[in-house]
């Protein structure tokens, strides 16, 4: 019996919340990550339709400072819904839906464009001042709008999972990191900002602080609403509390009450990196297809991309989180373990190749390549 429970965080990690964890993890960076690079390369085909003049682009690229200052303003973002949650708590609950259904939307669409294509043109809708739309647009909306509305009246998991998913490809394709420089310096910031909320919170404010946010329900907008119009005589039963959707869970198959969590911050971070290697690889090859022939076969080196590197590096980051979590039997900050996993291997497989000058000052920068030159 003794040697069973020595060994049961190894079957732990096969458990069906944790696989799902690994698994949808990975997906979303993935799905991101190309979605990104999709949206980049239909934005320089319309550039060029366009004749040279730049199209709409609402795609937001980070500079050192904003790299800088994003772990200091994720600080006083969690201080204040620790401090003030019981007195913000509708709001934060609002604000979180509707940024929730937007980004829900954005995951959607081509899923939507796909089911329309066959019966719609790509004519827009006119909403008067909301703007033009599309068919697609209003129908990815309407369904993220309806699965928000479902959640805020049952709190279901699932429904709070796929909104944490919707914001999580959101985030990794429409916000950018121009270099390894700024990468380095946003995700170091965040791993100190991680352990420290983490490790060292509890010896200040007495308490855990992100796991104290993270777990916190929220009351429901209908049930305060109906009782602040004392309409809650006609509700049958209170709308259940909301847990905000700002990590994703994954209950148990063989284990009730058991569950996997995972903040998105553990899967956007790593992804904005995997993401800016992801292009990185594509701007690449494409200098590669318009050089002139005669370049050397690659190596075996070579066949293997920065963005292989970096997801199999994430993957083994997670797994470290999983082990030491389940050996503590504690929270642990994810980013303690991602960010060393994925980003130490890139230095060094882009020091090796030659690359790590370039990718860390001015990596899109458009110069005469050398026979040479490895990909």
């Amino acid at each position: 019996m003794s040697k069973t429970s020595n060994y049961q965080w190894v079957y732990s990690l096969v458990d069906s919340s944790r696989v799902s964890t690994f698994l949808i993890s990975m997906l979303l960076i993935v799905y991101g990550s190309f979605r990104s690079l999709n949206m980049e390369q239909e934005a320089k085909e319309k550039e060029k339709d366009s004749n040279g003049q730049s199209a709409e682009n609402n795609v937001q690229t980070l500079d050192t400072m904003q790299a800088l200052c994003l772990p200091l303003g994720a600080s006083i973002s969690l201080l204040i819904m620790f401090f003030f949650f019981d007195s913000m708590q509708m709001l934060f609950a609002i604000c979180t839906a509707i940024i929730a259904a937007i980004a829900l939307a954005f995951l959607l669409l081509p899923m939507c464009q796909y089911m329309v294509r066959p019966c719609t043109d790509k004519k827009k809708i006119s909403f008067g001042f909301c703007g033009r739309f599309t068919v697609a647009e209003i129908l990815s909306f309407s369904l993220s709008v309806t699965i928000v509305c479902i959640w805020v009246l049952t709190g279901h998991w699932l429904l709070m999972d796929a909104m944490g998913m919707g914001l999580c490809v959101a985030f990794i394709a429409l916000v950018r990191l121009p270099s390894l420089k700024v990468s380095t310096l946003l995700l170091t910031g965040l791993l100190i900002y991680d352990v420290f909320w983490v490790f060292f919170s509890s010896y200040i404010f007495n308490s855990n602080v992100m796991v104290k946010v993270a777990t916190r329900p929220a009351d429901n907008p209908v049930g305060v609403m109906a009782k602040k119009l004392h309409l809650s005589g006609m509700v049958s039963h209170d709308p259940p509390k909301l847990s905000l959707p700002g990590k994703l869970i994954f209950p148990s198959m063989n284990n009730n009450g058991h569950f996997s969590m995972l903040g998105l911050g553990d899967i956007v971070m790593p992804g904005l990196l995997l993401c800016f290697v992801l292009r990185y690889d594509a701007y690449k090859r494409s200098l590669l297809t318009s050089a002139e022939a005669g370049l050397p076969p690659p190596n075996h080196l070579s066949k293997i991309t920065y963005f292989h590197c970096s997801l199999i590096g994430y993957f083994f980051g997670l797994l470290t989180a999983t082990v030491s979590s389940e050996l503590s039997k504690a929270a642990q900050p994810a980013l303690l373990y991602l960010v060393p996993f994925t980003l130490l291997p890139l230095l060094t497989m882009a020091y090796i190749k030659g690359d790590l000058r370039r990718m860390w000052s001015e990596p899109f920068r458009t110069v005469n390549l050398p026979k040479n030159l490895e990909v």
